[in-house]
């Protein structure tokens, strides 16, 4: 999946680059090693991330890369997101095994297991879903699949719509499942490509790949993580519309096991002229983005969106529910 997304960013800038040539370094991280542990275990915070900006820091490479959500809300310094690609389908997918096929989650027989790796995913669908039962399964999408396939383990497994879709295996979701059911990752089904922050020309050359709408959705998302001081080892979900300049955002915080939680949404207006900023404030970051071709004010305007949105779940007791999902994925 990395490699494809690599491709897809790397196919992009040739076509509005094509005299520059392009070359791909595979590489392999911390977390695609660890395998026989629960991501929010690891209890490292840029687990998928390291090795690349390793190699970005003695530029070895120009530009790495990611899936956004595998992006912590505060970048080592000297580092930027020069650019937020347009958002692929953002919501979670139920993978059945072939026995359960055409069935939906609330069809599947009592104490069927199903496979996430992810805290927010097992927290809402424990809460929909009791008669089920989650355990963690790890390992990249070919892995999962093929332990979903050929075992009998587990009844289905939860992934992101975006890997599937991005890997061709779209005929394998046998339900989607909607904000009502499941809210998403931060910047889940968008992909980032991180720079080094001071090199004008490649920031310059990879900026023409952000999307507006999705660069402003996810300052937001990131925004209200950060503020919640989230990560993987707690359950924290969004979702986020953008609509007439209206930007809504929802943000969710749960225990583990669901049975506590806080929703709430807020909006704002992100309709703002691009006033050609010169100067120092060229480089002003949202949240560890760099976007110098979205305005300015709107990309406040999101963040801030972001921020009041978790201090106003802070205030009705987040903090409370977040410390004892910590401290229980701790033990």
């Amino acid at each position: 999946l990395a490699r494809i997304q690599t491709d897809s960013v790397v196919m992009m800038l040739r076509e509005l680059y094509p005299d520059l040539c392009f070359e791909i370094v595979a590489m392999s991280t911390t977390g695609d090693k660890i395998l026989d542990t629960a991501l929010s275990k690891i209890g490292e915070k840029s687990l998928f991330t390291k090795e690349l900006e390793n190699a970005l820091e003695r530029n070895e490479v120009d530009l790495v890369v990611h899936s956004l959500k595998d992006l912590p809300t505060s970048l080592p310094p000297g580092f930027t997101i020069g650019a937020v690609c347009k958002r692929e389908n953002p919501l979670d997918a139920v993978v059945f095994h072939p026995k359960n096929c055409g069935k939906t989650l609330s069809l599947l027989p009592e104490k069927s297991v199903i496979g996430t790796s992810s805290l927010r995913r097992a927290a809402q669908l424990k809460k929909l879903f009791p008669h089920l039962e989650f355990r963690d399964i790890r390992g990249n999408l070919n892995t999962r699949l093929k332990k979903l396939d050929e075992k009998e383990d587990f009844s289905a497994i939860v992934l992101a719509a975006a890997g599937l879709k991005r890997m061709g295996w779209e005929n394998r979701i046998g339900q989607l499942l909607g904000p009502e059911d499941c809210l998403y990752a931060v910047g889940q089904g968008a992909l980032a490509v991180e720079v080094r922050a001071k090199d004008q020309e490649i920031l310059n050359m990879v900026s023409a790949l952000h999307d507006a709408d999705t660069v402003l959705c996810c300052i937001a998302e990131r925004a209200f993580m950060k503020r919640l001081e989230g990560g993987c080892s707690v359950p924290v979900a969004v979702n986020t519309l953008l609509k007439d300049g209206q930007l809504y955002l929802t943000g969710a915080v749960y225990s583990l096991d669901g049975s506590d939680s806080l929703k709430e949404t807020m909006q704002t207006s992100v309709t703002y002229p691009h006033q050609n900023e010169d100067g120092p404030n060229d480089d002003v970051q949202h949240v560890g983005i760099t976007a110098k071709n979205v305005p300015g004010q709107a990309q406040e305007a999101a963040e801030n969106l972001g921020v009041e949105l978790a201090s106003l779940l802070l205030s009705k007791g987040a903090k409370h529910i977040l410390s004892v999902a910590r401290q229980l994925n701790d033990a």
